[in-house]
């Protein structure tokens, strides 16, 4: 279930009206509203950057009731709106500062931009990445930048890595890119609203963006605040990577001990002194989501675009769901950034696991029940009509039977009345959808071996994925014959795998092939296999 936490700013904010005033200070203060809005209209991003579509999404607009729109920085060249900030702050510099070269550190988005801004401008780039860098990262980095890149692997984390570049940033006269707290950076990634309001000149209830630094935000928000201060501008932070909210609630920049990495790409601990002014002027309210409710939203976008967005780039969707549900109504127009898609491919099966989780689709449950003859066919009559997303179980005790189950769900808070119905049925019952354990660790670990599995013989089969074909095979089995042994977990197809062991008296052994064959499923004895022999035997 997603976490939704707002924070206000602790200082009354000022109207677009008065920040567009220049205040009364010395020429060399902070800049005002106007200023951003001229930095911005003066950008130079379309050397390199396209102008990216602002798409409709027609599925979840008719599930949430509200007009949604998807703005695509995943169509950037470097699939990500990091390329506008990086481009720009490289192509305002002086002629000078670029012969001598430009730094910066990064292991993602912003290095890529920084490489591509490179080969475009013609001036030599070093980029500094943690020797941690996976390989494809660093190819990807030379891909775009070419001989204009010079890639150095420093340290084990980005934080390492920054600091190395700060010293060769002095020691080699370069001139330091920093990925967010730079007006430069904030006002070429500012042109993502400029672009916005001229493709939709409609009535906006809500921008919502993603924030790590605090560089998208920014420049979002002076765009919108100087032309349509009408809009709001919602920030979205992960809940385990909140340094902005936890900012501005306490009225000064934060630092996090520690920050997660599932979306790597707003895994910031201390956000940018600019970016953290504007955001605390201009930014409406703040939105905090989970792993759970980006991971739903990754499906969401990609069933409405075909495409795959990064944890970043999705969790503007995520919490413009979790704002209308909120916030309730309908006939709104909410618009989410998609503002990247380097997702490492090896990401997707934790994804797809996860995903029905967030949007409360699955419900995972422990059950108990009696080792005796029948409960488990009666169990799985309880199951009725919904469809079974995993089933486990393995023999383990001569009087009780521990079964970990998933099953679909239709509307949020179903899985406690589901929980509820297995106990009127003498079924104990623990509710493990919002157990973090058992839905990193625990469901893949279910079984081992069992002294109690004497005899087993294990079939793995193929059942047509349609309501009644598990309760097909179990009301076929002969009634001496035991099942010490269930796995299955529903893989999106339009079949299922099954792995189940069989305990058949010695006395009935010719018969299990003419059983299996009358089946009509398709199966592989699986008895003889070293992975169960090793492992479950």
């Amino acid at each position: 279930m997603s976490t939704a936490r707002t924070a206000a700013s602790p200082t009354p904010r000022r109207t677009a009206a008065q920040l567009a005033k220049p205040a009364i200070k010395a020429k060399a203060g902070p800049l005002t509203i106007q200023d951003y809005l001229q930095k911005i209209l003066t950008s130079r991003v379309y050397d390199v950057a396209v102008e990216s579509s602002l798409d409709l999404a027609r599925n979840l607009s008719a599930r949430l009731g509200h007009q949604v729109y998807l703005k695509r920085e995943d169509q950037q060249p470097v699939f990500s709106f990091k390329l506008r900030g990086a481009y720009n702050k490289m192509a305002k510099l002086s002629p000078a500062a670029r012969d001598k070269g430009v730094i910066c550190a990064s292991a993602g988005n912003h290095a890529q931009g920084v490489a591509l801004g490179a080969r475009r401008l013609g001036c030599q780039a070093t980029i500094v990445m943690p020797v941690t860098t996976p390989q494809v990262k660093i190819d990807a980095v030379r891909r775009f930048g070419g001989d204009q890149v010079r890639i150095v692997l420093h340290g084990e984390s980005y934080s390492d890595a920054a600091q190395h570049a700060k010293v060769l940033e002095k020691t080699e006269a370069l001139t330091f890119v920093h990925p967010f707290d730079d007006p430069e950076v904030i006002a070429g990634q500012g042109t993502v609203a400029m672009e916005i309001l001229r493709q939709h000149a409609g009535p906006i209830d809500a921008v919502f963006v993603a924030i790590g630094g605090g560089g998208l935000i920014s420049g979002v928000a002076a765009y919108i605040k100087a032309v349509r201060p009408e809009i709001k501008v919602i920030g979205v932070q992960m809940n385990d990577s909140d340094a902005m909210v936890r900012s501005v609630q306490a009225g000064k920049r934060v630092t996090l001990h520690d920050v997660g990495l599932f979306s790597d790409g707003t895994a910031v601990k201390l956000v940018g002194e600019e970016t953290f002014r504007l955001a605390r002027e201009l930014v409406d309210d703040y939105v905090v989501v989970n792993t759970d409710a980006v991971c739903a939203a990754i499906k969401d976008i990609y069933e409405d675009t075909r495409s795959i967005v990064e944890p970043a780039g999705a969790m503007g969707v995520a919490a413009l769901k979790q704002y209308a549900a909120q916030h309730g109504g309908e006939g709104q127009t909410y618009i989410a950034i998609n503002c990247g898609a380097n997702m490492n491919f090896d990401r997707l099966r934790f994804v797809a696991e996860r995903s029905e989780v967030g949007e409360e689709r699955e419900a995972l449950m422990a059950v108990t029940i009696p080792e005796e003859r029948g409960s488990f066919k009666r169990f799985c009559e309880l199951i009725g009509p919904r469809s079974v997303t995993e089933f486990n179980y393995r023999i383990s005790d001569e009087s009780v039977a521990h079964v970990f189950v998933g099953l679909s769900t239709k509307r949020k808070g179903e899985s406690a009345q589901i929980a509820e119905q297995f106990e009127a049925q003498g079924f104990r019952t623990v509710d493990l959808t919002g157990d973090e354990l058992a839905k990193t660790h625990i469901r893949h670990m279910v079984g081992g071996r069992s002294a109690l599995a004497e005899g087993e013989r294990l079939y793995s089969f193929i059942f047509p994925e349609r309501p009644g074909a598990l309760m097909t095979f179990l009301t076929s089995l002969p009634p001496g014959w035991n099942i010490s042994l269930f796995h299955y977990r529903n893989q999106g197809a339009d079949y299922g795998r099954i792995l189940v062991g069989l305990q058949v008296p010695k006395g009935e052994a010719k018969a299990i092939k003419p059983f299996l064959s009358g089946l009509g499923y398709a199966y592989v004895d699986e008895t003889n296999n070293p992975v169960y022999r090793l492992f479950l035997r």
